[in-house]
């Protein structure tokens, strides 16, 4: 089946997408606001781009309805003031309390506090981590690409990274438990998710024992 991209509608090509480009990795942005006032909210929109320099990406936008065209949700609008974030990952014991970010309360609202959630102060940027996330990023905003009016990819360098002691293996080396890290990845539909506990390994293949099928 072809789906021409030209004749759908924005709604069913971002649903195409979003049931196709599975799992994806969820940014739990914490942000401060120029007075210092903070936000949570996740982002699925999300990944890792660049090894050197360390850079992630998040696509952030969509306004909240009764908002005026070409405004930003808090997120955009926070990073776009300070230039600075937090990436936190998403365990899967922290599920609940990530989706109780993602009620799109009114601005005043802090979402932190309606999870549940501490926080602990970062080391190189003035917005804090989620104490109890196993992973957390400290970025700068490296640039910003404008995709619509009130849509953009945030380009995020980090520059300080946070990792749960007990899922270090190696702290000199750089060896981490990534399976204890228990993360989950967004699917499908409204609220579907995956946990990355069902692993198998693929090694990789030397060209020099490459036989190819004839």
């Amino acid at each position: 089946m072809l789906f021409d991209f030209a004749e759908l509608s924005p709604q069913n090509r971002y649903k195409l997408m979003t049931s196709t480009i599975v799992p994806r990795p969820i940014a739990w942005v914490v942000s401060m606001d120029a007075e210092g006032r903070l936000n949570a909210a996740p982002f699925s929109f999300f990944n890792a781009l660049s090894g050197h320099p360390p850079i992630i990406g998040i696509g952030i936008g969509g306004r909240r309805e009764g908002d005026a065209p070409g405004s930003w949700k808090d997120t955009g609008a926070n990073i776009r003031a300070t230039g600075e974030f937090v990436v936190n990952l998403v365990p899967y014991d922290l599920r609940a309390e990530m989706n109780v970010t993602a009620i799109e309360f009114p601005h005043d609202v802090n979402e932190l506090a309606e999870a549940g959630l501490s926080l602990t102060p970062s080391v190189n940027v003035k917005p804090p981590r989620i104490a109890e996330s196993p992973v957390a990023f400290e970025c700068v905003r490296h640039s910003i690409v404008e995709v619509e009016t009130d849509r953009a990819i945030v380009l995020g360098r980090i520059v300080a990274l946070h990792v749960r002691d007990d899922c270090v293996l190696d702290a000199e080396r750089c060896y981490i438990d990534t399976p204890k890290l228990d993360l989950v990845g967004r699917m499908h539909g409204g609220g579907w998710y995956a946990r990355t506990t069902d692993l198998y390994e693929v090694p990789r293949i030397p060209v020099t024992k490459w036989v190819r099928k004839t």
